[in-house]
């Protein structure tokens, strides 16, 4: 199928970190790639990018559903879920009612809509384990939501490359180039267009390096990473500030896409 209109809705992972661009303009991600991708096979293609970091369902479902739908898109992808397992506000009820109103919005202004399960990362990051039964039950509530609307469904956990760190950026949260190429090769598939031949290419050995290396890297992470994120929750709960405030959509509006990627 040749798309028209393709506009991306999600968190971070759908905005495009942790894959800057090359020439330091802004996140690519897995949505501006498979949207290359498709605008290689339809020239006039219009791809908007309505994602923003730090985003929950609900607020997905308030800021950019309303704007998605109205933009009369033929496909979408929503990728999100992630910041309710890990903002510490989980209700169970709530985030199932947000998910389903999202999707079946959606599905009622276009025609195809993509779904995305969640890689667990909770065995990757100290303190994160306790939120493994979280990230397996939204789970099993988007691949239920996908089946109740008829939506195309992206099953990311049988990726076997999401186990090796080089899937993830710096923080080891957020997905790498490569996560992110495979997740835009992922979709593809699902809408049954091929991906670059090199987005699913079994992964090169790891190479061992020294207890020095090793240990200089985790230091680099803490201190980069870890300790950055741990202040700014404090200080976002202090004033209460929301994770994204004052970010807003790098690509609100449709627009013809450049191909290649």
């Amino acid at each position: 199928m040749r798309y028209r209109r393709y506009v991306a809705l999600g968190d971070s992972c759908a905005e495009g970190l942790d894959d800057p661009y090359p020439d330091g303009s802004g996140y690519r991600g897995f949505a501006d790639l498979a949207a290359a991708r498709l605008a290689e096979r339809a020239p006039s293609l219009e791809y908007a990018n309505l994602a923003v970091r730090g985003r929950r369902l609900d607020q997905i479902l308030a800021e950019q559903v309303p704007l998605a739908t109205s933009l009369r898109p033929d496909l979408v992808t929503l990728f999100g879920g992630g910041n309710d397992v890990l903002q510490g506000r989980w209700e169970t009820r709530a985030v199932a009612e947000a998910l389903d109103d999202a999707v079946r919005a959606l599905a009622e202004a276009a025609a195809t809509v993509v779904l995305f399960t969640l890689t667990d990362i909770t065995g990757r990051l100290p303190g994160l384990r306790r939120l493994a039964p979280r990230v397996a039950l939204l789970n099993r509530m988007i691949v239920g939501t996908a089946a109740r609307h008829g939506a195309v469904l992206v099953d990311l956990r049988g990726d076997v490359a999401a186990g090796d760190g080089r899937y993830f950026g710096g923080d080891r949260l957020h997905l790498s180039e490569l996560g992110h190429r495979r997740v835009a090769a992922h979709l593809l598939r699902a809408l049954d267009i091929p991906p670059a031949e090199n987005w699913l290419a079994p992964l090169p050995p790891v190479v061992r390096e020294p207890y020095w290396r090793l240990a200089a890297r985790e230091w680099t992470w803490l201190r980069h990473h870890v300790f950055p994120a741990v202040h700014g929750t404090v200080r976002n709960r202090l004033i209460g500030r929301q994770p994204g405030d004052g970010f807003v959509p790098k690509r609100p509006e449709p627009a013809r896409v450049t191909t290649g990627g």
